[in-house]
């Protein structure tokens, strides 16, 4: 097929002329299991993880490779992910809940977060939490509070990182640039921020200050901007240490790498990625006398994001002459918000009719009530009918995760294929979940036939 940039690896056309995928021909797939359908290709997810572990094995032995998980936190794909040797970053108490559900260690959750609540950490400390990447003075303050009442001593202080914010804009959409001076996260520079920061956190004696960690943004194609965070991380810690007497041993450089939505992008390699990141350490590191760190990085969509294929049923087909064709499908924004939140652009084709020529501009619209439901512009695609199965591939990242029950909209079913088994890892909502926390004025009333 021509298609393989952008979808899972083991996706082909088979003898029905339909997609396939892992050996499950889709089309049978919507048959069994409805739309909108998400389908993740496992041997997609293990064979990045595999692809990252050789990529910085080849550069150096202490590494540590961190699903970042809030591209998709889901209990099947997070147990993958650890059966394929990796950690998991979290971002709130659900995705610690989730981790740890899904089997992660205590020591290899890491919890990320701008506003990490009281009641979030209280819950990772408990659960024995291994590293807390600490974003601000106040959560230094509140989680040096609560470590000392929980009653641990010197021995046994909580392993904690700083994220600092090194003030590049990586070059991608600003609503996932996360690194640059004007950011919600983290410790900046200017002023002595982040040195005090370091100085503070280096004075606590419930708090064990083992290393740093800088995130720049999401979905970066271009790598300089890495190579400039990691000068400017090194050069800070090389200030703390004649300052402070400070011991990096671990540099967390965040994710980020992008990955293709249509056959047009062009980002650059695991492999690119991974000597940009171990060897920019290792030169800025060694030419101002300092030990090499344990290097540790996150990818969240570029281990997912391919994986993933979304199909829908096609409904309603709208002609204006002169104008557009609007193809309308079963889902949208509620399943997948990317295009309307960042602009996101993707590809399309009709499972069903893989073979046929792709020779029909069409505007690929959401079922939900906003102008803006949209999810592709002028895709080319076979000539399309009511019933046919549209899918989209590479929405394996950022999209059931914020997927939502806007409109009174069902969250998808999700399932992973492999070696021609389909097995659902998280099942379709119904209009009875829709209404489950739901506390009516009138409780004497009940839900019409079908609630459930």
């Amino acid at each position: 097929m021509t298609h393989t940039l952008v979808y899972p690896i083991t996706a082909r056309h088979n003898a029905s002329g339909h997609l396939e995928i892992a050996g499950c021909d889709v089309v049978e797939l919507v048959a069994a299991f409805g739309t909108p359908l998400l389908i993740y290709d496992e041997e997609s997810i293990r064979d990045q993880c595999t692809r990252y572990r050789e990529a910085f094995a080849q550069h150096t032995d202490d590494f540590e490779i961190i699903y970042a998980s809030k591209a998709f936190p889901a209990l099947a794909v997070e147990q993958l992910v650890l059966e394929e040797g990796l950690s998991v970053d979290v971002s709130s108490g659900g995705e610690y809940h989730i981790a740890r559900a899904a089997g992660f260690p205590p020591e290899k959750i890491f919890f990320h977060g701008n506003n990490k609540t009281r009641e979030e950490l209280e819950y990772a400390l408990a659960g024995g939490v291994g590293f807390v990447i600490v974003d601000s003075f106040q959560e230094l303050k509140l989680l040096e509070e609560l470590v000392e009442a929980r009653g641990r001593d010197s021995g046994s202080r909580q392993k904690i990182l700083l994220r600092i914010t090194p003030g590049i804009e990586a070059h991608t959409h600003s609503y996932i640039q996360t690194g640059q001076l004007d950011s919600k996260f983290g410790f900046g520079l200017a002023e002595g921020i982040a040195l005090e920061a370091i100085r503070q956190a280096l004075a606590s004696p419930s708090l064990e200050l083992i290393g740093l960690h800088a995130h720049i943004g999401s979905q970066i194609f271009q790598l300089e901007a890495y190579r400039k965070a990691i000068e400017i991380l090194v050069g800070l810690i090389a200030e703390a240490r004649e300052r402070l007497g400070f011991d990096c041993r671990y540099l967390n450089v965040g994710g980020g790498l992008g990955i293709r939505y249509t056959r047009e992008d062009a980002p650059s390699s695991i492999g690119e990625y991974a000597a940009v990141k171990v060897e920019g350490v290792r030169e800025e590191m060694s030419a101002l006398g300092l030990p090499m760190p344990r290097v540790l990085i996150e990818p969240g969509r570029s281990i997912v994001g391919k994986a993933g294929v979304t199909a829908y049923t096609v409904g309603t087909i709208k002609a204006i002459p002169g104008v557009r064709t609007y193809v309308s499908v079963d889902g949208g924004m509620s399943d997948n918000i990317r295009p309307m939140l960042y602009g996101a652009e993707y590809e399309a084709m009709l499972a069903n009719k893989a073979e046929w020529p792709a020779d029909t501009v069409v505007t690929v619209a959401g079922k939900h009530c906003e102008s803006g439901d949209i999810l592709l512009r002028e895709a080319v695609i076979a000539r399309p009918e009511p019933g046919d199965t549209l899918v989209m591939p590479a929405t394996g990242a950022y999209c059931y995760a914020m997927a939502s029950n806007y409109n009174g909209s069902l969250r998808p079913a999700v399932v992973m294929v492999r070696e021609g088994r389909a097995r659902v890892i998280i099942e379709r909502e119904t209009y009875g979940d829709l209404i489950a926390k739901h506390r009516p004025l009138r409780p004497d009333l009940s839900p019409p036939d079908g609630g459930e």
